[in-house]
């Protein structure tokens, strides 16, 4: 749905996107991630049309964004951080409005505003001035004029700055709803965002792109080997925790053993294997032959927050890209 191949963008003598190339596939929902200054903001402006690239390609829909940008504009719903209202219209009144700048057919745009009102849950508003509107359904009315004209892609940025925690997880579920029928990209600074949202994440630093995969994915690349937490019960009420860290360190491809917590008579260890080991059956056998409850055992991701930071903390960066 989305090609970037070899993309550059100059300003002057700053290169503010350098090379960069990614796909996105139709119906996924991806994060695109970066510091300040990284060139996301310059890369959603290319995708957008409101920016002509210096090299390289990118289309949309298999529309060139140089060469069409008219069709790439057709298909594309665009979400600034700050949502493009008119405070004085009524919000029913906003989105004909805004069906009708988008080309919608006269005989269409009823139905239309009726559809993504109800889709975007503004249905109750959409009689009140938007100047009346709380933050979070000023966001809504937003979306909602984002999707009027049922666009392939979705650009999002920032969409839920200055929310709170309920208006977040109502705007992130909205997002998510509304993957499948269309592509999005969510530009954000909000990391748990991402990983509550996202099925994929695109991280740019310094205009060059770092990583293209899952998260799960780049975890495991990031960390080479498996983290996993064990946590153990003693069945006669008393755990010996160093014998069990003993047992556990002898067992094949563990390379550490850390006790993260003891009471009573259960101990939550942080058990790290080697690269190429697969240890938790061999964990799970170690503490069950000895006699004691495995309460649980579960590997241990890193955070997105880890991720980004390992990513763009160095100035020489190579890219991490998911195997096709």
């Amino acid at each position: 749905m989305i090609k970037v191949e070899g993309m550059t963008k100059r300003y002057a003598r700053t290169v503010a996107v350098d090379n960069i190339s990614f796909e996105v596939e139709k119906g996924r929902i991806v994060g695109f991630l970066g510091p300040n200054g990284a060139g996301k903001t310059t890369t959603m402006r290319v995708l957008t049309c409101f920016l002509p690239p210096s090299g390289g390609t990118a289309k949309v829909a298999g529309f060139d964004v140089l060469e069409q940008p008219l069709e790439v504009k057709k298909r594309i719903g665009y979400l600034p951080e700050t949502p493009p209202l008119y405070p004085e219209m009524e919000v029913v009144e906003y989105l004909t409005f805004v069906g009708k700048l988008k080309g919608i057919a006269g005989s269409d745009i009823k139905r239309r505003v009726d559809e993504v009102s109800e889709r975007c849950a503004i249905a109750d508003v959409r009689n009140r001035l938007v100047s009346k509107l709380s933050k979070g359904y000023r966001q809504r009315v937003g979306l909602a004029q984002a999707i009027i004209h049922n666009p392939d892609v979705l650009i999002l940025d920032e969409p839920t700055a200055g929310l709170d925690p309920k208006q977040i997880i109502e705007t992130r579920e909205l997002i998510k709803d509304l993957a499948g029928s269309h592509t999005i990209i969510l530009s954000t600074h909000i990391l748990s965002e991402v990983e509550h949202t996202c099925e994929q994440v695109i991280i740019i630093n310094k205009g060059r792109l770092a990583a293209i995969d899952s998260v799960s994915n780049l975890t495991a690349r990031l960390r080479g080997s498996e983290s996993i937490a064990v946590e153990v019960e003693g069945t006669d009420g008393v755990l010996n925790r160093a014998e069990v860290q003993g047992r556990l360190e002898r067992v094949a491809g563990v390379s550490a053993v850390i006790c993260k917590e003891s009471r009573d008579n259960r101990c939550l260890f942080e058990v790290e294997s080697l690269q190429g080991y697969h240890v938790r059956g061999d964990l799970a056998r170690t503490v069950v032959g000895a006699g004691w409850n495995l309460l649980e055992l579960r590997p241990i991701a890193l955070s997105l927050e880890n991720i980004f930071l390992e990513l763009t903390a160095s100035e020489q960066q190579q890219t991490v890209v998911a195997k096709q």
